[in-house]
This record gives C-alpha cells, structure tokens and sequence, in this order.
C-alpha cells in the first residue's frame, strides 16, 4: 500500500502562497479555438507575459507549433514538447504539494476530458491524461499516481491550512467517479491534498460544461476568506445557485474553526453568449461538443489567476468589469491587478484560471 500524501507530510498550498512557476499550454485545437486560435493566441500570450513578469512559465507547445508561440513570447518563456489535446493546463497539469523540508510531489489524477464516455467533451484524451506525469518527470519532480480517481485541478481550491473548497455538482457527476460515495470522495481528497476538512458548495457557474468546475464560481483569497460570483438578479439562473453557494458557506467554518468572510464578486452584466460569427471558425472532431448560437458560456470574474507580482482578471467588455479589478485589487494590495480581455479564451469552454497551473515554490526549507 502506498503512503498517502497526507501521511507522508505533504499538503496543497493556496495559490496565493508563493510560486516556482506556472504550467500552461499553447491553444491549438480546432474545435476549441476558432480561426486557429488567433484570438486565443493573443489572450494566451498576455496571460504568459504577464506572469513571466515574476515567475518561471513553462509551455507545452507541439514542434509545428514552437516558431508561432516563439514569434509571439521571445526567450524568456521554458518551451518543452509534450503532447496535449487540449490547452487547459490548470484540468490536465499536476497538483504540486509541498513538505516543510521542502521537498515538492505532483498528484497526477486520472482525466477524462470532464466526463468520459458520461459527458466528456472529447473522446480522445489519451495525451492530456499524461500530462501531469510527463511534465513532473520534465522538471524532476516524483509524482504520487492517484489513477483511477477522476479529477480536475480547476474542482478543487486549497487554502493551504487544511481546507479544501469543491462543488457538489462537479465531484458528484456521473461521469467522474459514480462508483464512489460522497464520503468516500472527500476521503480521497483529504488523504491526497494532505487537508483536513472538505467545503461542498452545491453549484458553480450556470452552463459551466465542466459541470460547474469550483474555481469559476469561488476562490480563496485568504485565510477563512472567499470570493463568490453573485448576482442580485433573481431572473437568472445564476441566482439561485450563488444564493444556495452563500447559504451554505455562511453556516461553515474552515478547518480551523474559523467563520468564513465572504466577498460577492458580480458576474458580467450582461450574459456572453457565442455568436453567429463565431461558429465557422470551430473544427471538430467525432464526438466532440459543438457550440451553437445563443449559447450563454460560463463567463465569470472569479476565475483569475494569482501570480507571485499580479492578479489576472478575465475581462468582458462588461459593465462589471471595473468592479472586478477594484474588489480584486483590495483583496490583493501587494499585487497589480491585471485585466486580461478575456472573450476569445472563454469561447474554448474556460478562463484565465483554467489555463494556468500553479507550480508552487520548493526546493529551499519552508519557513
């Protein structure tokens, strides 16, 4: 029997603790990145620069594909060839813990492209399933298999004292792991994440396809302190789920028996939906999701990243947008906030957060 990374000393840092690096993936697959991702691309390149501003960014990026991504970042950017399906880094990646004595361990979940044969979005997902393990081994980090256990890295938040924040609707899917009860899910969690207490928010974000993914409706942004997408709006859908989200968190405490301090973090004014114009430029394969015009995508504030200098806000075009940057940007005085035009990565089905994978910092004693 394996030691489990509890047992062995291990724990999930939050996001906002210090940083080695960030993982994340060119964008090139056709029936997520319309036009051949040009738009994507240039999202994609901020969100690099931007982070590579104060930590290391590792990019998977195939060899057809090196010049463009190149052409668009420079040298200051660890270019390594693993294959992918897909560019949602933060979904296929590793989860990085760390030890006191500051050793690092990658948790390598199983991926099932957020569903399988249930209601995954694509059937072949064969190379995204390796690349939490290539890209440990890519960097010299050991990695703890947690195959056959269905996870994504964008389900679960971490404060790094021992709480772990997920969504009902996603743990619970049937096209995760249906075998397992709730229990015994937290379990796994617990064990795994070196955690001691699991938050269960019944929803995410309305039409989220990765059935309702956690860090694109709530986030920790410090210790016993959360941010939650809201809506004041009663006639969207979105109401009732943050409503029922609130409700429960305002009867919890972490694992440290600390009340939890909740700050509301609109949702766009106004829904983004996929429009006529953007349904040529998608290429899909056999079995994959398509999309379809009037479709409200999953667009939320909440699913920005943290960096070692800066907070990346995905941005819309929105009323709400400065509202975002402002909340945020008290919520983290010691980093710049930046907004990130955000449109052309939520038409791939995620966001700022979900193409990011934080590699946290190891290597020297922790303090």
């Amino acid at each position: 029997m394996i030691e489990s990374p509890k047992a062995a000393g291990y724990r999930m840092p939050a996001e906002y603790e210090p940083h080695h690096g960030t993982l994340m993936v060119w964008p090139t697959r056709p029936g997520s990145w319309p036009f051949d991702g040009q738009g994507a691309k240039k999202a994609f390149s901020q969100v690099i620069k931007t982070i590579a501003e104060s930590e290391q960014v590792y990019l998977l990026v195939d060899e057809a594909h090196r010049e463009e991504a190149q052409s668009m970042l420079g040298d200051g950017v660890t270019y390594l060839d693993i294959t992918t399906n897909d560019a949602w880094s933060r979904d296929t990646g590793p989860t990085v813990l760390v030890h006191e004595n500051g050793r690092a361990l990658s948790v390598d979940w199983a991926f099932n492209a957020w569903g399988g044969s249930y209601d995954g979005l694509y059937q072949d997902y064969e190379a995204d399933d390796q690349v939490a393990s290539r890209f440990s081994q890519a960097i010299g980090l050991p990695v703890h298999d947690a195959h056959p256990f269905v996870l994504e890295g964008g389900a679960i938040h971490s404060d790094g004292e021992g709480t772990i924040m997920v969504t009902e609707s996603c743990l619970l899917s049937s096209g995760r792991n249906p075998h397992l009860t709730k229990d015994q899910i937290e379990q796994v969690l617990l064990d795994t994440l070196g955690a001691e207490k699991v938050l269960w928010l019944p929803y995410g974000i309305f039409n989220d396809e990765t059935n309702e993914h956690v860090d694109n409706v709530a986030a920790f942004v410090g210790p016993a302190e959360i941010v939650l997408a809201w809506t004041d709006d009663e006639a969207d859908p979105q109401y009732t789920m943050s409503k029922a989200d609130l409700d429960y968190l305002e009867k919890q405490v972490d694992a440290k028996g600390r009340k939890l301090t909740v700050h509301k973090l609109p949702i766009p004014q106004n829904p983004i939906l996929v429009t006529e114009e953007d349904l040529p430029g998608y290429v899909y394969e056999v079995g994959e999701e398509v999309r379809t015009a009037g479709e409200r995508l999953a667009a939320s504030y909440v699913n920005f990243y943290v960096s070692n200098g800066a907070v990346l806000v995905p941005q819309f075009d929105d009323e709400h947008d400065a509202q975002a940057l402002h909340l945020l940007a008290q919520l983290f005085p010691t980093r710049k906030v930046v907004g990130i035009p955000a449109r052309d990565i939520l038409l791939g089905g995620g966001n700022v957060h979900c193409i990011t994978q934080q590699i946290p910092l190891y290597g020297a004693k922790c303090p």
